[in-house]
């Protein structure tokens, strides 16, 4: 966060800052936006959902009582955490889809491609020249795309588990395990990333690797200059602190 926002600031100069209360009011109102579009809304429509089959959910029940009885013992009880999940999925892709049509976020994502290709291609023990890098990939399984889907899919199984929950409580839960989700989302990227040579976690890694191709585009020579010089400058960096 501190990195972003010190790009922000260099990007619009010193009249333009954005620091003190200013910044900390953008950042909380940033991440309000996200939990709410990305966690809360979806937990509601769910809960709205799955009140219509269980009662104990919140809801009526639209049933007549044998059909009822029938529907929450058996596919009730999931229908409105298959609803929240899907919808979840369908925010984040069609949030990423979205965004991408606007020049400055292309712009953005040839330059998180670029950044990607420069990292595959240093692992690979190759030269750090625009000319080599070029060749190689685009995405990487430690990408912050794979994050954002992990967690996604970690909340849906999580929540599934829960059962049907009065909406406060199913409100706060979507709230109040996002750290724990979070953290469990980390250690499996970084769990895949250690073993990629498994064909298993090969197969486990697509839809991740399948994400990225809305947050990359193939860079320029210039782009790839750029996260070159970056990579380097953030390895010398990394030196000098040891």
């Amino acid at each position: 966060m501190r990195a972003l926002t010190l790009s922000a600031n260099t990007q619009t100069g010193e009249d333009e800052k954005l620091e003190g209360a200013p910044l900390y009011l953008t950042l909380g109102l940033s991440l309000a936006f996200g939990i709410g579009l990305f966690f809360l809304l979806p937990a509601a429509l769910g809960g709205w959902v799955e009140g219509l089959f269980v009662p104990a959910a919140g809801g009526g029940g639209v049933l007549p009582a044998p059909a009822l009885q029938a529907v929450a013992t058996n596919s009730g009880l999931w229908v409105g955490n298959l609803v929240e999940g899907v919808i979840k999925l369908a925010l984040l892709i069609g949030y990423i889809w979205a965004i991408g049509f606007m020049p400055d976020i292309k712009r953005l994502f040839g330059y998180h491609g670029a950044e990607h290709k420069t990292i595959n291609a240093f692992e690979a023990g190759a030269e750090l020249t625009p000319e080599s890098v070029a060749k190689f990939p685009l995405q990487h399984a430690r990408c912050g795309t794979a994050f954002l889907l992990t967690l996604v899919l970690f909340s849906i199984l999580v929540f599934t588990a829960l059962g049907p929950l009065p909406m406060l409580w199913r409100l706060l839960s979507r709230i109040l395990l996002l750290p724990v989700l979070a953290g469990f989302a980390v250690e499996y990227i970084r769990w895949t990333a250690n073993h990629l040579g498994n064909p298993i976690v090969q197969w486990m890694i697509k839809p991740n690797l399948a994400l990225q191709s809305l947050t990359t585009r193939e860079p320029d020579m210039k782009m790839l200059e750029v996260a070159i010089a970056s990579f380097q400058a953030m390895r010398q960096a990394e030196g000098s602190d040891q």
